[in-house]
């Protein structure tokens, strides 16, 4: 079974959200229980999961319902769009708090000084060592974005 804290406070806020009858956060949250099990199914072998494969699924989950969410906004059904953010936003709740972008810019120019880049054949290198420091507090594409306006495209 799961040991990681995140798992655990997952878990309690499955049984709080059962207890009060908060149907859709319960339903989002025994996805992302679901989800968790079938990673540590296949990591079986490997040991238990960890915050960090928790954090991952959640990350895959939020993303996949902003993605749902444009989706069903160019299909013209903003009712559903609406609720896919709504569950995105529960899930949000189980992230690091976000970098702000002055602080992802101070992250990213520190790297680049560092690593000596100088230009656009650099932000392979420069993305990598910035999605290390950030550590899940900034997604890639906004990573990219600032290590883009660094060094130029």
């Amino acid at each position: 079974m799961m040991v990681c804290q995140l798992a655990d406070r997952i878990q309690r806020d499955m049984v709080s959200a059962m207890k009060a009858r908060d149907e859709k956060t319960l339903s989002v949250l025994r996805m992302l229980k679901a989800s968790m099990q079938m990673a540590e199914a296949e990591r079986s072998r490997k040991g238990e999961l960890e915050d960090e494969d928790v954090l991952v699924l959640v990350r895959r989950a939020v993303k996949q319902r902003e993605e749902a969410s444009q989706l069903y906004k160019s299909g013209n059904a903003p009712e559903r769009a609406e609720a896919e953010l709504e569950e995105a936003k529960i899930l949000e709740g189980y992230l690091p708090l976000q970098l702000d972008d002055g602080e992802l810019n101070d992250i990213a120019a520190g790297v680049v000084g560092a690593m000596g880049a100088v230009g656009p054949k650099d932000i392979g290198r420069v993305m990598g060592r910035v999605m290390q420091e950030v550590s899940g507090r900034a997604d890639g594409k906004r990573v990219k974005e600032a290590v883009t306006k660094l060094l130029g495209n």
